[in-house]
């Protein structure tokens, strides 16, 4: 039998089971050999093995200090079997027909030797020497003794032919009780983060070992509220996103984390799991209006998709999230929030309203111990550090136990400044690069046109070779100007496509309204600007077409991010003019980083990368010559 240390939940110590581990030779080894009977106590019960209750017992200890383990049955080790919370507590452990016959004679034994000792006492009393010196005699034993002995024997024997259970690198499991045991070594570990591109780094100064990323579900089992592992569970997700798997384990154990990934790398979840064990692990009295933990994202869309999935989890647990943003009444939000139907716990919003409440009073931040920055990178490109700045001067310092986790698509000087200024001692998780890249899942087209008059008819020509008429397959169309993007949907209209728009002259609800129509198929083409272009989670888009170049090459990689998300593989296809030269090198890049095709008609443009000077950022390029790598070390290195 092996034991899955992902499904277990180590209990709280037992006093009364540490005092009959008499075969431990101190309080750590005594201490140590709990954990493990508890942790196999809890494997048996998994898999219904009800019928005999093996526990672990010290066997040998090898040279090599793996500890050998065998199975023996609680009445030679408890006084009281331990219960299980799986198990039925009135199951009793089953014996052969060795043990009873052992039992039997024992009885009998200790029953005749009672009387014999009592029958003695009678007659030293009448013979009045009960007050005299006893005198010591050699020891006889009884028959009884001797077929006692005779049974145990033939029981142990066949206890001896149980399967040995090897168990390997107790120490550092052990030692890690506190924190996570999982059941991948540290060779697993570092092989999981090289297939997925993945750095994990602690802090310079640390010398700590990293917690080992959790590469399934199951490994939640015991570290998260079981209502929020069941919830999970009926969302029948297959396995963690590599940002999930690496970010649970670190702020379970509450710890700072810095993310770096791309946008539809499942951040949400990311931060969103730990965020609602972190309200369930501090109650507050039921009707209290508390805000406990804080979200802040950069755009109204992503912060309504993070309030959206959050809440189908938060509302089953018995508190509510609710979102914060402009364009919309403060007194209408307000009242909302205060006629809210549960106590609201998790706020989500954006920078300019949560700070514009904040200060009026009408929100209290005193009691967030749970901040999330989410895009952090496009808040400060969009000039909210100062707002940013002071939303967190208001919610409780890091002292006195603010848990703060950052999300980036990448990670420029300004990010890591902020980072510096308010996190304590941060993990740094990044997946793929930290600089912006593109996604490898997505297969780029660049179509390089003389006249910028033929996007309409290569427009056409393209939807009406995947059929997107009848097709339920989602396009998305990016337009530069929301003049464009409204010329553009007024045609495709006209020429029979259903289409929806989302850009600057729409109000919130009508953006809204948008999205979920093309999130639901009725649209199956969406035009927007590059307001929809960060931070949407729009499930199964197969295809993007970028009818204008964007004016930065970050936001074409942006653009093209909306599809090929969650693994899947999309396609992108760019119209390019000669209005658009300026971008022509960097495209190349990106073109050759990801593995992509270069058009031949490319080579008429000029390929030179100019050096870029950022309001925030300050100049900042790629490193040719990167610095000195820092050993990746885990708990069994």
């Amino acid at each position: 039998m092996e034991l899955a240390f992902h499904t277990l939940t180590l209990l709280a110590e037992d006093t009364a089971v540490i005092k009959q581990l008499d075969f431990a030779t101190d309080q750590t080894s005594r201490n140590q050999w709990l954990i493990l009977i508890r942790v196999e106590r809890h494997v048996q019960c998994v898999r219904r093995q009800r019928d005999v209750h093996h526990v672990p017992r010290a066997q040998a200890v090898s040279a090599a200090g793996d500890f050998t383990l065998c199975h023996v049955t609680p009445p030679q080790l408890f006084s009281t079997p331990l219960q299980s919370d799986m198990g039925d507590q009135n199951v009793k452990p089953k014996l052969s027909k060795e043990e009873k016959a052992a039992r039997r004679v024992a009885k009998e034994s200790k029953r005749a030797s009672k009387e014999s000792k009592r029958a003695s006492k009678e007659k030293r009393i009448a013979d009045g020497e009960e007050n005299k010196e006893p005198v010591k005699k050699k020891k006889v034993k009884t028959e009884l003794e001797v077929a006692a002995k005779a049974a145990s024997e033939k029981a142990a024997s066949t206890e001896s032919e149980h399967k040995k259970l090897t168990v390997k690198r107790m120490p550092e499991i052990v030692r890690k009780y506190e924190g996570f045991a999982y059941i991948q070594s540290a060779a697993e570990a570092r092989a999981f983060l090289e297939e997925n591109s993945i750095t994990m780094e602690m802090p310079e100064d640390s010398n700590e070992a990293l917690p080992k990323p959790m590469l399934s579900f199951e490994e939640l089992e015991g570290r998260i509220d079981q209502q929020i592992k069941s919830l999970l569970d009926a969302e029948n997700f297959t396995k963690p996103t590599p940002i999930q798997s690496c970010c649970w384990p670190v702020l379970l154990q509450s710890r700072d984390i810095v993310g770096v990934a791309e946008t539809g790398s499942g951040k949400t979840l990311a931060f969103g799991i730990p965020a609602l064990q972190h309200v369930i692990e501090h109650p507050i009295k039921k009707n209290k209006p508390a805000v406990q933990v804080l979200v802040i994202a950069p755009t109204r869309e992503l912060a309504i998709q993070t309030r959206d999935n959050l809440t189908k989890v938060s509302e089953p647990l018995g508190f509510g999230v609710f979102c914060l943003y402009g364009g919309v009444s403060k007194n209408d939000q307000l009242r909302q929030m205060r006629s809210h139907s549960l106590p609201i716990r998790i706020v989500v919003g954006t920078p300019g309203r949560v700070l514009d409440l904040a200060r009026e009073g009408s929100l209290d931040l005193g009691q967030v111990s749970y901040l999330t920055l989410d895009e952090a990178d496009r808040m400060l490109d969009k000039g909210f550090e100062p707002d940013i700045r002071a939303i967190i001067g208001m919610t409780k310092s890091h002292e006195v136990g603010r848990l703060t986790n950052m999300f980036s698509a990448t990670w420029p000087p300004a990010v890591r400044g902020l980072a510096e200024s308010f996190m304590k001692r941060p993990v740094r998780v990044t997946v793929g690069s930290d600089e912006l890249s593109a996604n490898r899942r997505v297969a780029q087209t660049v179509e390089v046109l003389d006249d910028g008059r033929a996007k309409e008819r290569r427009l056409d020509a393209f939807l009406r070779s995947i059929n997107a008429r009848a097709s339920k397959d989602k396009v998305l169309i990016f337009a530069l100007y929301k003049k464009e993007a409204q010329r553009v949907e007024t045609t495709l209209r006209r020429w029979g496509y259903r289409v929806s728009g989302i850009h600057g002259d729409l109000n919130q609800h009508e953006r809204i309204a948008s999205l979920e129509s093309f999130k639901s198929g009725i649209t199956p083409l969406l035009v927007a600007t590059d307001v929809a272009a960060r931070g949407l989670d729009i499930p199964n888009v197969e295809h993007v077409i970028n009818y204008t170049f964007p004016l930065t090459i970050e936001d074409y990689i942006h653009r093209i991010g909306r599809t090929g998300r969650g693994g899947k593989s999309g396609k992108a296809l760019t119209f390019f003019t000669n209005e658009d030269k300026a971008h022509a090198g960097e495209l190349i890049r990106v073109l050759k980083d990801a593995e992509q095709p270069v058009p031949k008609e490319m080579d008429r443009f000029p390929t030179t990368i100019k050096r870029k000077t950022h309001s925030s950022y300050g100049d900042h390029f790629k490193e040719l010559v990167p610095g000195k790598a820092k050993k990746i070390t885990f708990d069994d290195d």
